[in-house]
């Protein structure tokens, strides 16, 4: 989006103004005699399977650094990102350290919240972090976040609901019609589930398709092509079909449960749900949960790059301690637990050599697809593509209004968005 002086002037004096005032934490933080003291909160935006595993670890930076009290608060996903907005903007509440989505750390850069990196105890080796994945965490040339995790899209299935139907893994949407109507025949269950709630799970078929939202470098909108048009749809035609069902709320916990509880064959779903995936009734268990790639469309398979990273608030009160927490959570050794007990993926390359991790059957499979992600546009919009996404998929799946439509809509949104763009 084009900015003008007055724009730039008042981003500048937002940054001012929260290193001025700081978060609401009164512990100084200084150190003292060398050590690290004070409070840094974190924000930790994991899910319910993983935010025990992520709070111990938070804690365990107390250990190392018995000065410092770490105040972790578990903060949902969907809220996140407005609540953390609200807290630096009005500089009171926001915490030291935010676990931020990929798409954020440009819009909250911009936007004057974070503290850059260059220069401090949070970036340790960054020649070892994947090149993907650091591509996240810089504006402007300059560093805002490090990589804590990376992720894509996979499709997972229930092995032995599709043996039982006869059918083999599907490597396209046509095939997973195809399977879904032997699926049924055999066991009354539908094929998949379709997230119908969440606008990054319209990104497979967009790429699926061979499009794309933005093309960066020329500046233009490509989301309302006729590739868009053809993704939602594909996605209508699943759920016109009965190989797929979906819903418009809560997406997230209706596909788990139904994949878990042996109602649905097949879900596309990233790491971050392995653990919520092994607990189900009919699908427990690593020797009954298959993971492949996302199916394709008519053009090619791809899924999009996602992933976690962790900044540091400018405003923040104790930032000394908050890069050493940065540090100490996105090392290799906090990586390698991660991986250990969550099978998520680290973003070291050298993580990816020690032994636990490279025999890891999930890692195995998500970090080849990670490797042949696409990545998203990271601009300072990024974040807001996602919404005109969410109202038209509705509206397409609901048949409420046609794909192209949709597809029309979508790109309006994004010209009144994108003010350079064309």
């Amino acid at each position: 989006m084009r900015r003008g002086i007055a724009a730039t002037a008042l981003v500048a004096a937002l940054a001012m103004t929260a290193a001025a005032c700081g978060g609401d934490d009164g512990d100084g933080g200084k150190k003292s005699g060398g050590k690290l003291s004070g409070t840094v909160t974190f924000w930790d935006t994991s899910n319910d399977a993983e935010k025990d595993t992520y709070e111990k670890l938070a804690k365990g930076f107390e250990k190392l650094h018995p000065g410092v009290e770490v105040k972790y608060v578990s903060v949902p996903f969907g809220e996140a990102n407005a609540k953390f907005k609200n807290a630096a903007g009005g500089n009171s509440g926001a915490p030291d350290v935010m676990r931020t989505e990929v798409a954020w750390v440009a819009d909250f850069a911009n936007l004057g919240y974070l503290a850059p990196l260059e220069g401090t105890a949070a970036l340790d080796k960054p020649d070892d972090f994947l090149p993907q994945a650091a591509a996240s965490t810089k504006f402007k040339g300059k560093t805002y976040a490090v990589p804590q995790t990376i992720d894509t899209l996979g499709l997972f299935y229930n092995k032995k609901m599709l043996k039982d139907a006869g059918v083999a893994v599907p490597k396209t949407f046509d095939e997973v019609e195809s399977a879904a109507k032997k699926v049924k025949s055999k066991s009354g269950k539908t094929g998949l589930y379709l997230r119908g709630d969440d606008p990054y799970f319209y990104l497979p078929y967009l790429y699926g398709e061979g499009g794309d939202l933005l093309d960066t470098k020329k500046k233009e909108i490509t989301v309302d092509d006729a590739e868009g048009v053809a993704a939602f749809e594909v996605m209508k035609g699943l759920l016109d079909s009965k190989a797929a069902v979906t819903d418009a709320s809560d997406g997230y916990n209706n596909q788990l449960n139904a994949f878990k509880d042996g109602d649905v064959a097949m879900v596309i779903d990233g790491p971050w749900s392995i653990e919520g995936a092994l607990q189900g009734k009919r699908a427990a268990g690593k020797a009954n949960l298959g993971v492949a790639p996302v199916p394709g469309g008519s053009a090619r398979q791809a899924s999009p790059q996602g992933g976690w990273n962790l900044a540091a608030y400018a405003g923040s009160k104790n930032l000394d301690a908050s890069y050493e927490f940065i540090k100490y959570m996105s090392s290799a050794k906090v990586q390698q637990q991660t991986t250990e007990k969550l099978s998520l993926l680290p973003t070291r390359a050298s993580v990816y050599d020690v032994k636990s991790v490279k025999g890891n059957q999930m890692v195995q499979f998500f970090k080849p697809a990670v490797d042949k992600s696409v990545q998203r546009p990271w601009i300072p919009e990024a974040n807001s593509l996602f919404e005109p996404i969410r109202l038209q998929m509705g509206k397409v799946l609901s048949g409420r209004t046609s794909p192209k439509d949709g597809a029309d809509s979508i790109g309006d949104a994004y010209g009144k968005l994108l003010k350079d763009y064309k």
